[in-house]
């Protein structure tokens, strides 16, 4: 196994990426498309206890419509559920969508996700909008949308967290010896941390490809204390201020893409693996007070030419989903809104910096 070209889910052939980032004063949210060749084939397995989706159950097994014509995912709590008809319409005005009848009568079939981010930019409905899943849209279709896929704190991951930290989008593929590729794209945004409590270094990185997460210093002991310190603090205050966080106040999305020709039900399988790589890059996960979500979009460009190809598919889409959680964790950037009313926020490199040379 190695990764793909770009180690992000864009080397899936076919697979297009374009973000909408709204981060001016009093903002930080954002939405992010992933618009899939015609055909493709989609499913999703939702675990977090508090999600905010669309057309999820359209994806189930059993019933009808199989072919995705894009994958939403955005901030703006339920707010950011109007993302979606934005891109229906740039769908539709596309020429895509399924066929109903004749000439013009078909529907897009655009499933999405929303996670938590209002009032973290100062402003409370500051949420994407429709306007915003156009441009998203358009952003996928343009050249640059089958390239490199930034990273950190643009799209949907403009204003996540996670564990108290800076969340932020982030990516990574993998090839496999079939000659299959599997590519994740995920926005981290946790009630759980993404840090070993051993000494703070990224639970993800310690699954990632020879030589991709090289480089990167283990945190001072006493900067990892001092997170560890602070993360029982916001929990005593949350206890005092609340019985109990508010259920969707958080929740991690992603999207697998592979080229292999896959059912819907493996679809829905496929992403169920991926939850796997969730719970080893962030501790706890899944809980009621996430709506951690994973689609599946697959391709069909390569069929399967053996059972064990489809379980190297699970192995392949879970680790390039805790590696992806890596990825967007290293990119992201500190963040003070306070001037705007909103939150002051550390990423994981300035909470937990490398031990100086001189202690």
């Amino acid at each position: 196994m190695q990764p793909g070209p770009h180690n992000a889910i864009t080397d899936v052939e076919g697979i297009r990426v374009g973000h909408t980032t709204r981060d001016e004063p009093g903002w930080l949210t954002g939405a992010t498309v992933v618009v899939p060749p015609p055909g493709t084939v989609g499913g999703v397995d939702v675990r977090g206890g508090g999600p905010g989706t669309r057309e999820t159950d359209l994806l189930d097994p059993r019933n009808l419509v199989n072919a995705v014509d894009a994958v939403v995912l955005a901030g703006g709590s339920a707010f950011g559920l109007s993302v979606a008809d934005g891109v229906a319409r740039a769908v539709y005005a596309a020429g895509r969508g399924w066929p109903i009848g004749p000439g013009p009568a078909r529907v897009p079939i655009v499933p999405a996700a929303i996670l938590f981010d209002l009032g973290r930019g100062g402003a409370w409905l500051h949420h994407p909008t429709a306007a915003d899943g156009e441009v998203a849209y358009a952003a996928a279709l343009a050249p640059a949308g089958t390239g490199p896929v930034a990273q950190g704190n643009l799209g949907a991951g403009t204003g996540a967290h996670a564990g108290g930290l800076r969340g932020g989008l982030g990516s990574a593929s993998v090839v496999l010896e079939s000659g299959h590729t599997v590519g994740a794209l995920v926005a981290v945004n946790a009630v759980g941390s993404p840090v070993d409590p051993a000494d703070g270094s990224l639970l993800a990185t310690r699954w990632g490809m020879p030589g991709e997460f090289d480089g990167i210093p283990a945190p001072d002991p006493a900067a990892a204390q001092a997170y560890w310190a602070q993360r029982a603090a916001e929990e005593a205050a949350l206890r005092a201020f609340m019985t109990a966080p508010a259920a969707g106040t958080a929740t991690t999305l992603a999207v697998i893409a592979t080229d292999a020709a896959l059912t819907k039900a493996q679809c829905a399988k496929l992403a169920g693996s991926a939850h796997d790589g969730m719970a080893r890059a962030i501790a706890p996960v899944h809980t009621a007070y996430d709506g951690d979500t994973v689609f599946t979009l697959a391709t069909g460009a390569r069929p399967l030419t053996h059972p064990l190809d489809e379980i190297a598919l699970h192995d392949a889409a879970a680790r390039a989903l805790t590696r992806a959680i890596g990825h967007a964790l290293l990119a992201a950037t500190s963040v003070d809104r306070s001037d705007d009313g909103g939150l002051v926020v550390r990423s994981w490199r300035d909470a937990l910096p490398p031990r100086t040379t001189d202690q």
